[in-house]
């Protein structure tokens, strides 16, 4: 397999996404402390600074998370992370996303998703989303960027609970004729 760039630097005219820095911490966190962000999570309380925190922490621990910008403006929108733990062969995982409630419902979550996508179907097969089953919000918007829901579970540990996860895929083929497509590249 091609070695694959876990924090690359990529943009579109909408959206700039880079490697997380620790410097990052007071941007991503005046992002995050809105507790409507985290409402329907699992992590409810992910908006109080000690468990962002442990959040942000593990993101930067990571090596594979990456902050989302506007690309006019270089402000902070979220951030979003790739990772292959709970993927199976072939497959890459992205997820860990949250974004400013200013851009929910445009088109911000499906430049990042697309630049993201993009980004990993050159080195592996599918994406994966694993989402929490009750998070209503979460599966509507991945169903909006063309994830087929796919017929197998992943029950997570959150906060000592175990939350049962469904997953959501993306492939080459249904990413080529999606509808990530017809979002306009600025």
């Amino acid at each position: 397999m091609t070695r694959f760039d876990f924090q690359p630097s990529l943009t579109d005219g909408l959206v700039t996404l880079r490697p997380l820095q620790a410097e990052d911490w007071a941007s991503l966190h005046a992002v995050a402390r809105d507790p409507a962000i985290w409402a329907s999570h699992p992590a409810r309380e992910r908006w109080r600074e000690p468990m962002f925190r442990r959040f942000f922490d593990d993101c930067l621990a990571s090596g594979a998370t990456l902050v989302i910008e506007d690309a006019l403006n270089g402000e902070v929108l979220g951030s979003s992370r790739f990772d292959t733990e709970r993927a199976g062969d072939g497959e890459i995982e992205i997820g860990w996303t949250f974004l400013s409630r200013s851009r929910w419902g445009g088109t911000t979550n499906a430049a990042v998703k697309r630049l993201m996508i993009g980004h990993a179907l050159a080195t592996f097969e599918r994406v994966i989303f694993l989402i929490a089953a009750s998070n209503s919000r979460s599966r509507r918007a991945l169903e909006k960027i063309g994830g087929a829901l796919l017929p197998r579970h992943f029950d997570a540990s959150i906060d000592g609970q175990a939350i049962r996860h469904v997953i959501y895929g993306i492939d080459r083929a249904s990413f080529a004729n999606g509808p990530l497509q017809a979002l306009p590249i600025v």
